[in-house]
């Protein structure tokens, strides 16, 4: 099985993230989308983040993938995860989870254990 610090996935702004920064640290990813009926779970997830982030880092994942509840471009859905919930951590680059477009199988070329 690949190591989770081998996944390659980059920020809302483009930026690579080096996941083995978070080596000595809890990581929670989560499947976020902005026309959601869970998206005042960005307000929890802030809390949850600022609360424990000596020890936990949050990873929100936009998808498009579910019902299309994620339609917004990363400048759109940066907007929107600052001005309604305050959002600090760390938001990927809209990625697909499922199918053959699957972020990780993708850009890899690997598989997971399912």
């Amino acid at each position: 099985m690949t190591n989770i610090y081998d996944i390659k996935i980059n920020s809302l702004q483009n930026k690579a993230i080096d996941l083995s920064e978070y080596k000595n640290k809890f990581i929670l990813f989560v499947n976020v989308a902005s026309k959601c009926g869970f998206t005042s779970q960005y307000k929890e997830l802030e809390e949850l983040s600022n609360l424990y982030k000596e020890n936990l880092v949050v990873i929100g994942v936009p998808c498009n993938q579910f019902g299309k509840q994620e339609p917004g471009n990363a400048s759109e859905i940066e907007e929107f995860c600052k001005v309604n919930y305050g959002v600090s951590f760390l938001i990927t680059e809209k990625v697909d989870v499922k199918g053959v477009t699957q972020h990780y199988e993708k850009k890899q070329n690997r598989n997971f254990t399912r």
